[in-house]
């Protein structure tokens, strides 16, 4: 019985070897994934704060925190099963799904321009487009509405990045890399946006204080720490309540370009693995020879050169989606919803 039972303790701690292997080797891989998909990280972050700008302050991190609940929603319902059953029974299909969402970020991210340039004109586009496709809804739930349908893109776009470094793990390892680094990803983003739209009531609050030290252990008269920190807590809280508005509308302006940048490359990366490789090439060989200019800085210069032409092929695409969603999909769209809508009505 004793030699039984030190064999049985002898497997458990095998067991609990391999266990502990495993879990490091998830913990490796999920971080490996993270940082390749650290760049779609880097545009969500910058894309979700204008989904906030314009709100209430008591409003923010209740929109946020919607958003937050919508990206777990996206990642772990949706895209894991979604990206783990295709990468089994058709995989080739990965990568088409990548380029409509990808044509979604150009269409999203040119619309903004064509705000900018042209706020008429698009003030008329979006009324047309949101009667035929939405019902009426308040203004917060639409930009929470339109906030998750933008991460469900990036988050696509993280997912299918992270797969694809992990495809000697079993399908069980997969999943369970795929969950960490989606919830890591979004509790890392969202958390992240929260502290920089909350920034400018932090400012507030220091540069109001004239206890920022024992103001967090007792009330009372200001102590000595107090008299000689306040100046500066008082300077830094200025700063921020009059640095946070242009800090987020610079945000905003690289939220946009991070759209067409993103949405551009995935569809030029998606073109060359269909044989279509001429945009791509013509890509690469402008971003080297800017890099050869420079040689001191030749990645930095060719990742530029390489976003920005990425940018504006996005763009282009956007420019010709914003007609064709205005002209014919919108339309498309609200005859299928009025015929919806009269198969519904009680006959009399």
């Amino acid at each position: 019985m004793s030699i039984g039972l030190i064999a049985l303790l002898d497997d458990i701690a095998g067991l609990a070897k391999v266990a502990a292997a495993s879990l490091d080797d998830v913990a490796a891989q999920a971080g490996k994934a993270g940082t390749k998909a650290a760049g779609i990280v880097i545009d969500d972050a910058a894309v979700t704060p204008r989904y906030v700008v314009g709100f209430a302050a008591s409003r923010e991190l209740p929109i946020i925190g919607k958003i937050t609940v919508g990206s777990l929603k996206n990642k772990l319902l949706y895209l894991l099963p979604a990206a783990l059953i295709l990468s089994l029974v058709a995989p080739w299909a990965i990568t088409p799904l990548l380029m409509l969402g990808g044509a979604y970020l150009c269409y999203e991210g040119s619309e903004k321009v064509f705000e900018a340039l042209l706020p008429h004109e698009a003030h008329d586009h979006e009324a047309a487009v949101a009667e035929a496709t939405h019902a009426p809804r308040s203004v917060e739930d639409e930009k929470v509405a339109s906030a998750i349908k933008t991460d469900f893109i990036l988050s696509a776009e993280i997912m299918a990045i992270s797969l694809a470094t992990i495809p000697e793990l079993s399908f069980w390892s997969q999943a369970v890399v795929l969950a960490v680094v989606g919830i890591g990803i979004t509790l890392l983003v969202y958390g992240g946006v929260a502290l920089i739209v909350k920034a400018d009531d932090a400012g507030m609050a220091l540069a109001r204080s004239d206890r920022p030290v024992s103001g967090l252990l007792r009330n009372g008269e200001p102590s000595g720490p107090d008299r000689a920190l306040a100046p500066l807590t008082k300077a830094l809280g200025r700063g921020l309540v009059k640095g946070m508005p242009v800090f987020l509308k610079v945000l905003g302006i690289l939220g946009t370009a991070a759209m067409v940048w993103v949405g551009g490359g995935i569809i030029i990366h998606g073109l060359e693995e269909f044989g279509f490789a001429a945009i791509g090439h013509g890509v690469h060989d402008v971003a080297a020879t800017a890099g050869h200019a420079v040689p001191a800085m030749a990645g930095l210069v060719e990742w530029l050169v390489s976003a920005a032409a990425s940018g504006l092929f996005g763009l282009v695409v956007g420019a010709v989606l914003i007609p064709l969603v205005h002209y014919v999909l919108a339309p498309v769209a609200r005859r299928l919803r009025g015929s919806s809508r009269k198969a519904a009505e009680p006959s009399h």
